[in-house]
Order: C-alpha cells, then sequence, then structure tokens
C-alpha cells in the first residue's frame, strides 16, 4: 500500500505531467483537466496502484474542490444570474430536474436502476468549476456567450446542490430547507461582518492592505478562512461542503465587486497550482476502468441521457433566446452551449458519495457514474471548442455577439 509521501509524489509528478504533454505533444487540443483525470487513473489503485487517497490526501482534495467552486463563484455576477439571462438559466434547470426526475421514474419501473433520485440529479449537473480554466484559456469567458454559459452553469451547480439536500437529505424536505434557511443566515452574517472590517478607514482594513505584499499575504490567508469556515459550517449543518465552497465565492465577489488583480492572480496560483490538480487527479484515482468496462451499457445509457437531459434542453432554451425579434445564437454556438452545459463531475462525483453512503447505490454503479461524468469532461469541451472554431466568423464569439441578460 503506497504511504501518503509516495502518493504525493506521483500526484505531484502528475500534476506537471499534465501542462507539458498538453503543450508540447497535444498542442492544446486536448483540455489538461483531461490528462488529470487520465493520469489519476494510471496511478490509481485500480491500474498501476501507485498512489492511493489517504488521509492527508483527502484532506488536499477537499481543499481543492473547495478552491474550484470559490473560484467559479467568485466568476458569476449576481446581477446576472437575477437578470433576464439568469432567470432563464435557472428555468432551463428546473425543466431539466422535472424531465431527470419523470425519465428516471419510468426507467425505475423495470427495476434495472436504483436511486433515482440521486441518479436525476446527477443528470442536471453542469461542472461550472471544471470548465472555468476551459473558458480561461480560450477566451470565452469574457464573452456574451461566455457570461450565458455561466448562468447556466451557475444554476447547473447550485440548483443540483440545492436539490440534494432537499431530496437525499435525512431530514426530509421541509427540514430540510429550514437547515438551508438557516444556512443562508449565516452566509449572509460572515458577508455583514466582513463588509464591516472592509470599509474606507477601517484599521483592519489598513491592516490587511500593508500584509497582501509581504510574507505575512493577509489577503490570501482571509479567503482561505472564509472557504474553510463556510466549508466546516455546512458540514456542521450536514450539507455539502460544495455549497459553502459556492456562497464564500459570492461573499468574496460582493467584497470585491469590481475584481482585484493581485488577489485573484495568488488565489490562481494557489488553486491552479496545487489544490485543484490533486482534486482531478484523485478523481481519477477513484475510477475503476474494469468496473466500466463490465457495465457499458449502463455508462452509454448515462452519457445519453446527460447529453439529452441537460445538454437537449441547454441547447433549445439557446436557440430560441431572441432580442428584437432575432435569434442570437446561430445552430453551431447552440450546439456548443448544450456539450458546454452537459460537462459535469464534480457534482457526480458529490452526488454518487452521497448514495453510495446512504446504502442506495453500489460502488460499481457509482464508479460507472463518475466514469461517465469524466468522459463528459474529456469529450464534450473539446467537441464545443472544435464548433466553435470551425464558424464562419469565428471572432463574433470572442467579440461577444449571443445573449445572456
Amino acid at each position: 500500500m503506497p504511504s501518503a509521501g509516495e502518493s504525493l509524489f506521483w500526484i505531484a509528478l502528475c500534476a506537471v505531467l499534465a501542462p507539458l504533454l498538453t503543450g508540447l505533444l497535444l498542442r492544446g487540443k486536448v483540455p489538461e483537466v483531461v490528462l488529470l483525470l487520465v493520469l489519476g487513473v494510471v496511478i490509481g489503485p485500480n491500474v498501476l496502484d501507485l498512489a492511493e487517497t489517504g488521509e492527508g490526501v483527502a484532506m488536499l482534495r477537499e481543499l481543492g474542490l473547495g478552491m474550484l467552486f470559490l473560484l467559479a463563484g467568485y466568476e458569476i455576477e449576481v446581477d446576472e444570474l437575477v437578470g433576464r439571462g439568469g432567470r432563464r438559466a435557472l428555468a432551463t434547470w428546473v425543466a431539466c430536474l422535472a424531465v431527470a426526475l419523470g425519465l428516471m421514474a419510468l426507467i425505475g419501473l423495470s427495476e434495472q436502476v436504483h436511486a433515482e433520485i440521486a441518479v436525476a440529479i446527477a443528470l442536471t449537473s453542469t461542472a461550472l468549476g471544471t470548465l472555468l480554466p476551459i473558458l480561461k484559456d480560450s477566451g470565452l469567458l469574457a464573452t456574451r456567450f461566455g457570461r450565458t454559459l455561466m448562468n447556466h452553469g451557475a444554476y447547473g451547480e447550485l440548483g443540483p446542490i440545492v436539490a440534494m439536500a432537499v431530496l437525499l437529505g435525512v431530514r426530509g424536505p421541509v427540514a430540510s430547507l429550514l437547515v438551508l434557511a438557516a444556512f443562508a443566515v449565516l452566509a449572509v452574517l460572515v458577508h455583514r461582518l466582513s463588509v464591516r472590517h472592509s470599509r474606507e478607514g477601517s484599521r483592519v482594513l489598513d491592516v490587511v492592505r500593508r500584509g497582501a505584499e509581504t510574507s505575512g499575504q493577509t489577503q490570501v490567508r482571509l479567503v482561505v478562512l472564509l472557504l474553510v469556515t463556510l466549508g466546516v459550517a455546512a458540514a456542521t449543518f450536514e450539507l455539502d461542503a460544495v455549497l459553502g465552497a459556492f456562497a464564500a465565492g459570492f461573499i468574496l465577489r460582493r467584497l470585491v465587486p469590481e475584481g482585484h488583480e493581485s488577489l485573484e492572480h495568488k488565489l490562481e496560483g494557489l488553486a491552479f497550482g496545487l489544490l485543484i490538480p490533486v482534486f482531478f487527479i484523485t478523481s481519477g484515482m477513484a475510477i475503476d476502468p474494469m468496473a466500466v468496462v463490465d457495465e457499458p451499457v449502463a455508462l452509454v445509457a448515462f452519457l445519453g441521457l446527460i447529453l439529452l437531459v441537460r445538454g437537449g434542453l441547454v441547447l433549445a432554451a439557446t436557440r430560441t433566446t431572441r432580442e428584437e425579434g432575432h435569434r442570437v445564437f446561430d445552430g453551431r454556438e447552440s450546439l456548443a452551449m448544450g456539450l458546454f452545459a452537459s460537462t459535469g463531475l464534480p457534482i457526480i462525483v458529490a452526488v454518487t458519495a452521497v448514495a453510495v453512503d446512504a446504502g442506495e447505490m453500489t460502488p460499481i454503479n457509482a464508479s460507472v457514474l463518475v466514469a461517465g461524468g469524466a468522459i463528459t469532461v474529456l469529450v464534450c469541451p473539446l467537441l464545443a471548442q472544435r464548433l466553435l472554431t470551425r464558424r464562419t466568423h469565428p471572432e463574433t464569439v470572442r467579440a461577444g455577439t449571443g445573449a445572456g441578460d
């Protein structure tokens, strides 16, 4: 059995190899996230058994997952979420959940599928945190196409988290909603306290600014404290830690609504340089290739349902978006949006973990679903980027045609 030190060595090696292979051999044609997953499978206990997710590695993994969702929450503009584009994205996600629950109820009649609610929630997710580095690297994040995708991604992350708490919680829907409300109140109190000490003239703010460029790195430490505090609070309320990380990102954005280049640069260095690669590599380590090979029909069916439910409805919503009577997204852009929205992994990992812990899903079925999520990360963003780059006038996407608000 590999020790914690040996595991960390192989994980660190994979984290370095992924960008080198992407740049030297694949010339950027495959997202780095994909290689991190594949390398994780290779070094994991189900293939070469060079590394395992022990206690120390598991803690780094949780921090990586938290940073992934904190940065995703930080990139989301609240005004966008409550605007017309945000409301459209919310309605699309609700439609996805309704269709997924209906389909899984029908499939469940055959008694071939268990944990129908968990699988239905997994079908509605969009891995916004996973897409974030892809959107940043491709230059799409600041475009209208990118903002529309961020709206769908935000509800594709937040919606399943809330659905998990309400539909899969042991307390029942009403009690779960009350717990969610209590957590929301706590998040608001944390935000108010943060605002109070970040006003101009505050002695605390002066100290933080003076320590920003010193070895103290006070700003970064405060962000980590915010992330850990809300993560622990979510765990205390028996909610998924992802919700706490997402809330931390929202709060951070409200504290610096115009952005903070220096702080963002440092956080990205910490997140993408260490923590987030650990999360993706360990996610790959959890995939059992033999379980996937033994259940090819289930894997293909799950992928088909993801593309049908999440991808299909987002495609339809995007294709029917109009401004002044004209469509604002052409066919290729709409299809690309649907493919991006079909990308899932972190929520699928979280949902399957909850279902396995509750005894409603076997580890083998969980491996199949996680593998399906990994395949969407491998294939969907790649196909979506190809569609956008092959457009007749690709500069229109970069210039921001399309609408999300």
